[in-house]
């Protein structure tokens, strides 16, 4: 995909348009569902009985109404946002999980970033130095949820909640093990080329890596795409928090991947490598790879590159707000992203609405929008 100028007051309308349908949306789920999280919907609606494989999406609810508070400064929405969010207090000690940024970062993130209370600081700071917990120290990785020799590219999305926590507590260690699990996922998780393996392998002795494989893409040294996207999002929040220049290198590369792999449409494919009839579109990896150009494009400090990976995100979102992707055509459907893949090889939401989609889809536009009006 070639990054093309969008007519800027079309593209604002159409995606006021789809914030309100968020919204609808939402509070539909709310009202219809009250306290209930769900994460992938079946034939469009969340409420089944399906698996969950593991439980790492329960932030994005209360993450949606956070920016639905911020930007229409409605009373129901904050309330309701921290009703969702207080209820997953507990889950700051959470061990079982890798996703403690995607869990208490989008949720008591967004309402510390408000308020700056220090009782919210707290929680991230000690949902921190739990997720400090899975580091390995022979291989330098916070493990995945599967095993200890396990690293995700995933965790790229909530090492970040380690580099908050050290930041805000003071604790060294806690910095140096984010910085060696960053280290550790650019040599083996990310290729020359820009592209990403799901998951690497390590012996737990030497702290060798064997292999890549995968469990979400076609094949271990194909590129998942929703996992690129984690990629380049993770690394431009570590480039961040840091302002380590390796990191925005790998993010720049993994842009590079990106837009590279997309077709003209901008709408991605859910493993960039797998074969025309193993190969069905997953919105969700476009949704998060608007979230992070627009992420990197805020910390690249290139005035070109910046304009460049804004303009890819602009043509992205644009193209997610067709009624093929956007659900505001679609009587019944209780999701806000369509054609979303969570975990093709199980079977689970393929060609549906998930959580994690519709978040970052919410984040991108709300943070375009905030770009196309000022």
């Amino acid at each position: 995909m070639t990054p093309v100028a969008v007519d800027r007051s079309a593209l604002r309308q159409r995606l006021e348009m789809a914030l309100a349908f968020a919204q609808q949306q939402v509070r539909g789920l709310v009202e219809r569902d009250p306290d209930y999280y769900p994460m992938y919907t079946v034939n469009g609606q969340w409420r089944h009985g399906g698996e969950r494989w593991t439980n790492w999406c329960e932030g994005f609810l209360p993450g949606m109404m956070w920016v639905f508070a911020k930007r229409s400064g409605d009373a129901w929405w904050r309330q309701t946002a921290e009703r969702y969010t207080v209820a997953l207090d507990s889950r700051q000690h959470d061990r079982h999980v890798h996703d403690l940024n995607f869990v208490l970062g989008s949720s008591y993130g967004r309402w510390y970033d408000l308020t700056g209370d220090p009782a919210l600081q707290q929680v991230l700071i000690t949902a921190g130095e739990t997720m400090g917990l899975r580091f390995k120290e022979a291989g330098g990785y916070l493990r995945s949820f599967v095993s200890d020799d396990s690293l995700f590219i995933d965790i790229m999305m909530n090492v970040g909640i380690l580099f908050r926590s050290a930041a805000a507590s003071g604790n060294a260690e806690l910095r140096r093990r984010a910085d060696t699990h960053c280290a550790t996922s650019r040599r083996y998780l990310v290729r020359g080329d820009g592209s990403t393996a799901h998951e690497a392998m390590f012996d737990l002795t030497t702290g060798e890596c064997l292999r890549q494989t995968t469990h979400q893409g076609y094949r271990g040294d194909s590129c998942w795409v929703r996992g690129l996207a984690w990629s380049l999002y993770g690394f431009a929040s570590s480039y961040g928090y840091t302002g380590n220049p390796d990191y925005l290198e790998t993010s720049r590369q993994n842009a590079t991947c990106l837009l590279r792999g997309l077709p003209d449409d901008g709408v991605s494919p859910y493993d960039f490598d797998a074969p025309a009839e193993a190969r069905p579109i997953d919105t969700s990896g476009s949704a998060i790879g608007a979230a992070g150009l627009l992420k990197l494009a805020s910390v690249v400090g290139d005035a070109a590159a910046a304009a460049e990976y804004r303009a890819a995100a602009f043509q992205i979102l644009g193209a997610l707000c067709e009624p093929a992707w956007l659900a505001h055509q679609t009587p019944g459907w209780e999701g806000i992203l369509k054609a979303q893949v969570y975990h093709l090889h199980k079977q689970l939401g393929v060609g549906e609405s998930c959580m994690f989609g519709d978040h970052f889809f919410v984040e991108a536009v709300d943070a375009a929008l905030t770009l196309l009006e000022a």
